[in-house]
């Protein structure tokens, strides 16, 4: 099966260079699930570019008849981010023309318009596929004024250019998969939204992260809330319904490197979900691992209390206890004193899932965070 590949300008530079996406698209035999997957979306996060590759390289192999719907992937969907640079080091997680965390820009069109409530009361007695279809229009509809906007005379910032025609590739979608990894060391796992834990065994991962308290305008959340609050307004007038829609961010290890365990988890992963989903018939076995599930409420990040250099810290995917040892700091001070060092304890149980990449820190940066599972 071979890819209808597309080319999607983004922004035009200074120097006369188009910044722009390649899509790469399968499109299989039987209609059925659009699924849309980008990668690097903050700029040193970049293991999903070699999970992109792999399932290229795998669709290829395929005979359209082995997929139901279709499948859209986006490697460096952010090519602001990729090419950021401070030295040696690559950062590229705001932008540096306006500031903004490139992946707190997005759209929530139920955020923007507050339409949810007054469609379900509009179409409290219709089907759920026709439901469907039809949000799918209202919110094609406001998205077109996002485009015309692009149009002006006047102009419009560089985020919502870049915003809007990323978002624009994803709109008609069914399932989101945005992978990422830590900016620091971390573990593999996913973030995912209400009444979507049955299909969290079927990813290859460490634990599984709800998102119960709204984070900020992040493309996976941009891409599900209207969902969400729909379902939300229907409950309310007394029918429980639920959407064949599913966001996920997937976070594959450690920033700034392409760790290739971290990669083949990430393919298994997804590959035995699209199957889980039927949109992958390519007569493999699936697999189903339950995982420990949490929420964002209940992760903790340790900041630190005082300046100092980090030693002694825990390794990353230990479970600790309360009061156990996490790191101690050896702090140096211009009092005529000599150094010291503070040793900080685990405030709960939990499992260290991240830890800075950097291991001196001034007061208040960034050390490690714990996760503390749901009982």
């Amino acid at each position: 099966m071979d890819a209808e590949i597309t080319v999607v300008p983004l922004l035009q530079m200074a120097s006369g260079d188009v910044l722009s996406l390649q899509q790469y698209r399968f499109v299989g035999a039987q209609s059925g699930k659009v699924v849309y997957l980008q990668a690097n979306l903050h700029g040193a996060e970049i293991v999903g570019n070699a999970v992109i590759h792999r399932l290229l390289s795998y669709f290829k192999t395929l005979d359209e008849i082995a997929l139901q719907g279709e499948i859209r992937l986006v490697p460096a969907c952010n090519p602001i981010g990729v090419n950021t640079r401070a030295h040696n080091f690559a950062s590229g997680r705001f932008n540096p023309y306006d500031g903004h965390d490139l992946n707190r820009i997005f759209l929530d069109w139920e955020q923007a318009h507050h339409g949810a409530k007054a469609f379900a009361e509009g179409h409290l007695n219709s089907d759920r596929a026709t439901i469907q279809q039809t949000y799918r229009q209202f919110i094609r509809q406001h998205f077109e004024a996002e485009l015309d906007a692009l149009q002006s005379p006047v102009g419009s910032p560089v985020h919502q250019r870049y915003r809007t025609r990323l978002q624009q590739s994803a709109l008609d979608a069914d399932i989101v998969i945005d992978l990422h990894s830590s900016s620091h060391q971390g573990l593999v796992y996913a973030y995912y939204f209400r009444d979507r834990a049955p299909s969290v065994p079927y990813f290859d991962l460490d634990f599984a992260i709800l998102l119960d308290r709204f984070d900020g305008n992040a493309f996976d959340e941009a891409f599900i809330n209207p969902w969400l609050a729909l379902e939300q307004a229907f409950a309310t007038l007394g029918r429980s319904l639920r959407f064949d829609i599913e966001a996920w961010t997937l976070e594959l290890g450690t920033g700034m490197k392409i760790d290739a365990q971290a990669v083949e988890r990430g393919v298994n992963g997804i590959l035995n979900y699209l199957r889980q989903q039927h949109i992958l018939q390519d007569d493999e076995a699936i697999f189903h691992h339950p995982v420990s599930l949490t929420r964002t409420s209940q992760l903790t990040k340790y900041y630190a209390t005082t300046g100092g250099f980090v030693q002694q810290r825990v390794a990353i995917g230990t479970w600790v206890q309360v009061g156990e040892l996490l790191y101690e700091l050896l702090c140096l001070n211009k009092t005529g004193q000599l150094p010291h060092t503070i040793a900080v304890q685990a405030q709960q149980a939990g499992l260290v899932y991240d830890l800075s990449t950097i291991e001196a820190v001034s007061e208040g940066e960034y050390v490690l965070a714990v996760m503390v599972p749901d009982e």
